[in-house]
Order: C-alpha cells, then structure tokens, then sequence
C-alpha cells in the first residue's frame, strides 16, 4: 500500500499544477537556453516581473554571447539598471558570457559540473537549466522552495542544499520538473514569507502551519 504521506506529497503537486499552469519567467524563455540562463542570473535579488521586461529588451540589443561582450559597458549598465545591483550584473553577463565563448564555443553547457564553473551560476540556476533543456529533472531549490516545503511540514531543513537532497527522495520523479516553477509562483502569490494568505491557498488543508505570520 502506498504511503498516505507520499499521497499527499502527490495531492499537493497536482493541485499547484492546477492552480499555475505556466510560469511567466519559463514561458519567456523556454525556447532559448542562452536566453534563459541570462534572465535567471538577472533575476538573483529581482522579482520576475522586473526581470522579464528587462532580459527582453537587453534580448533586442544583444542576443548572444559575443553581443554582450561587444556592447559598451555603460549601454549593458543603462538597460539593466531597472533591476538594481546593475553594475554589478552588467559585469556578471560579460564574464559569463566570455566564459560561454572561450570554454563551450558560446553555447550554454549540458552538465551539472560545467554549469557550475560559470561564473554567477549557483545550484538552484544549474538545475532549471538542467531540468529545462537538457532532460535532467533536478530540484532547484530558492527561498521559495526552501520556506514552503519546509511551511507545509515536507521537510526540517535549514539549508538549501539539505531541502534538495530531502526532496529529491520524496519527490516523484514525474513531476520534479515543475516544482520550482509551482513553487516560486506559489511564494510569491500566496505563501509569502510574511503575512502569508492561509485563508486563499488552495493547499491550506495540507499545510502544518496555517494561519503563520512569518517564516521560521
């Protein structure tokens, strides 16, 4: 017989599916992997909704490694500025993407250990882009997973990288792809970090912390 936990792990799944059909920062991007690893590097301390437009229109200027190498610093610093830390991010993409040229022929890499020696490429960006376009389903743990996983009692973890190694064992394997994009779009809709709208989430009945006013 199957475990009543592992059903409800399950039910949860099924009913954020539901209730996000899609993922604004997936829809944007999903065709283009270069594409997608930029915009999520931009999104690091940025909403997705801020980032979007951002990514979209540094898109219409320079669309490939080599153009955001060619163009001037201060034109990438003035695009990006919306998103804050623009200085900083504008020397990210290029770093990034000199690495994308010099070592994988300007082509994003399709291995955990290569995306992982990017610069500004961390765990949760190596496994979107590794469950996204290259067929290797990986939990991208963020604040986001981290905090409501850990909400709704799933899990007792205190980092990242332990709330993806407790997930990854009881997670099915048929839906690890979409539970970042559940998730993010979950915390940040509902299941915030304070103030969460317990009365309005539609897996209130699942959670062991209904009604909590802040994050542990």
């Amino acid at each position: 017989m199957e475990d009543p936990y592992s059903q409800d792990v399950k039910r949860v799944l099924d009913i954020l599916f539901q209730t996000y059909p899609s993922h604004p920062m997936h829809e944007a991007f999903q065709h283009n992997p270069f594409h997608m690893l930029i915009a999520v590097v931009l999104s690091q301390r940025a909403t997705d909704a801020r980032t979007i437009p951002v990514a979209q229109h540094l898109f219409t200027f320079a669309d490939t490694p080599l153009k955001i190498i060619q163009l001037p610093i201060v034109k990438l610093e003035e695009i990006l500025h919306p998103i804050g830390f623009y200085q900083h991010k504008a020397l990210a993409l290029k770093k990034l993407s000199q690495q994308l040229i010099e070592r994988f022929d300007g082509k994003v890499p399709s291995t955990e250990e290569e995306l992982l020696s990017l610069p500004q490429v961390g765990r949760k960006t190596a496994n979107i882009m590794l469950t996204m376009f290259f067929n290797t389903p990986q939990i991208a743990v963020d604040v986001h997973v981290h905090r409501i996983t850990n909400r709704i009692g799933w899990i007792q973890t205190q980092k990242p990288e332990e709330t993806e190694q407790q997930l990854t064992a009881i997670i099915p394997n048929d839906k690890v792809n979409r539970v970042n994009e559940v998730l993010v779009r979950h915390g940040q809709e509902i299941c915030r970090p304070i103030r969460p709208k317990c009365s309005i989430c539609p897996i209130n009945t699942y959670c062991k912390k209904v009604g909590v006013e802040t994050s542990r």
